[in-house]
């Protein structure tokens, strides 16, 4: 239901230094203007695919692309359609699997998200320092510090209570990073996983945390990177996207679910603190009524949080086998 971001997305990807030899669109949309554009601009190496119902939704789709690769490739590269790539984006991702023989998934970096600079030589409290760089604290984080609640892991792990960095906690050094969680709209794997993992079922429709529960279940079996000089923009593009009440309640269920894939039997203490940041957290939506321009999303996204929450009481989702 984008097609002005696919179509830019696929601009930058005609640019690029090493050219894919397939490029496969899996359509969901329930209309045709996403299949007009693509017929009235030619790109080389693409196929489209029109899915109805049955598959469509981020995982289904997923699923449904890979058993189309062509049978000689040996790295499938996902993308999101709101993404615009650097010109050596396939180059320095595809390189990484040269320098990291061990790799089975490598994820690219989003630059235009987060400003980061070079540390300074007096520590500032409002950032957040990695290596020989900084960039601003999130406010839900300075809170977290507060209640003793801050991760416990380095960026790209997730702690025992869950509630981790993400990678975008990684600064642009060019290097590549070990990690346990890529994001799924800039990642790619090795075809011959695929032989025995898939994208899980649970994650219908939009799919919230769908490719940290892939990436969990991946870095299980071996090694996952993020490859830092892989570089790309992400302009999120609001259309597409579920309700915030919805989504609230996504942000609950879905991550208690990835919570459980690492840790099926987490310790008492983890628990509460899971409960603890989740709370707080969900506080902190609630304040941004007050605080954010968007009152209302705010508070039908933590009305959402709060019903989900409330909702594990009663009928906590399933995790299933590690191997789907």
């Amino acid at each position: 239901m984008r097609p002005k971001p696919v179509l830019d997305l696929l601009i930058s990807v005609n640019e690029q230094t090493l050219h894919p030899n397939e490029i496969l669109i899996i359509d969901g949309s329930t209309n045709q203007e996403t299949e007009k554009t693509l017929k009235e601009n030619n790109f080389k190496n693409l196929k489209y695919f029109k899915v109805g119902v049955k598959d469509r939704g981020l995982t289904k789709q997923r699923n449904f692309g890979i058993n189309l690769v062509d049978k000689n490739s040996e790295i499938i590269c996902f993308l999101d359609d709101d993404i615009i790539l650097t010109k050596t984006y396939f180059e320095v991702l595809l390189s990484t699997y040269n320098k990291k023989e061990d790799a089975l998934a490598v994820g690219g970096y989003i630059t235009n998200e987060v400003k980061w600079e070079q540390a300074s030589s007096t520590k500032i409290k409002s950032k957040f320092y990695f290596e020989d760089w900084m960039r601003n604290e999130p406010s839900r984080f300075k809170v977290r510090r507060m209640f003793k609640l801050l991760p416990d892991v380095q960026p790209g792990y997730m702690p025992t209570f869950s509630h981790g960095r993400a990678v975008s906690f990684l600064p642009p050094s060019n290097k590549i990073y070990e990690v346990e969680q890529i994001m799924g709209g800039v990642s790619s794997y090795k075809k011959e996983i695929f032989k025995e993992l898939n994208f899980s079922p649970y994650f219908e429709g939009y799919g919230l945390y769908e490719d940290a529960d892939f990436s969990l279940r991946l870095a299980k079996r071996g090694k996952l990177y993020i490859n830092t000089k892989a570089q790309l923009s992400h302009y999120h593009d609001a259309s597409g996207r579920p309700n915030k009440y919805y989504y609230g309640k996504m942000v609950i269920r879905n991550g208690w679910y990835v919570w459980r894939v690492k840790y099926p039997k987490p310790i008492l203490k983890a628990k509460l603190k899971w409960h603890a940041t989740s709370f707080l957290l969900t506080l902190i939506r609630f304040s941004n009524i007050l605080t954010s321009s968007k009152r209302q999303e705010a508070f039908t996204e933590s009305i959402g949080r709060v019903v989900g929450w409330w909702s594990l009481i009663f009928n906590k989702p399933k995790v299933e086998s590690c191997d789907f």
